[in-house]
């Protein structure tokens, strides 16, 4: 599996009514794109759920490579280039994946980010990380990491925001959920 993620940041004063119609209108035409398994449109707020800023973030969960490079290379992100310019395409290997059908559910997702630290062997490290990250009532998950920065995120899903108690990061409003096809 591969994980892709580009982070739009918009200006302070952007109305994101602009995104939430795009997702509206548009969300629908990546539902059982090929080798998709999930792809979240994820938004933040300016002064909502601590957020500083306003951002478009969609999240994608790919199965196989063909899926992200017919969406790359194929016209699909011309969309994004388009009205957005130019976008870093973060890309990150899924290590850990509690993900099933019910994230659709999911109103929120809760990102946290941690260091890889130098160590003398990386054996059992996904059991490490699974032990070590924050558990989060009835919240599926995905771990992700990325072996260029030495570091990984947890995604996790959310349906009720009282359920995030200490954990610090990100929270995004999850305006739609394209799933495979089932």
């Amino acid at each position: 599996m591969i994980a892709t993620q580009y982070k739009i940041i918009l200006p302070s004063d952007y109305d994101m009514n602009i995104i939430k119609e795009r997702v509206k209108n548009n969300g629908y035409k990546t539902d059982g794109f090929e080798d998709l398994k999930f792809k979240l449109y994820l938004i933040t707020e300016k002064g909502t759920n601590k957020s500083l800023q306003n951002s478009y973030c969609p999240l994608y969960i790919w199965k196989d490579s063909n899926g992200i490079n017919k969406f790359l290379f194929s016209g699909f992100y011309d969309n994004i280039i388009t009205s957005f310019g130019w976008q870093r395409v973060n890309v990150g290997i899924p290590l850990v994946d509690t993900t099933t059908y019910k994230i659709k559910d999911s109103k929120y997702l809760l990102e946290i980010t941690r260091e890889i630290q130098p160590q003398e062997s990386l054996n059992n490290l996904k059991d490490k990380i699974k032990k070590d990250i924050p558990r989060i009532e009835e919240a599926e998950y995905v771990v992700i990491y990325n072996p260029d920065k030495w570091k990984y995120n947890v995604f996790y899903f959310i349906d009720n925001l009282s359920k995030v108690k200490s954990e610090e990061g990100t929270i995004y409003d999850i305006l739609h959920i394209s799933q495979e096809k089932i």
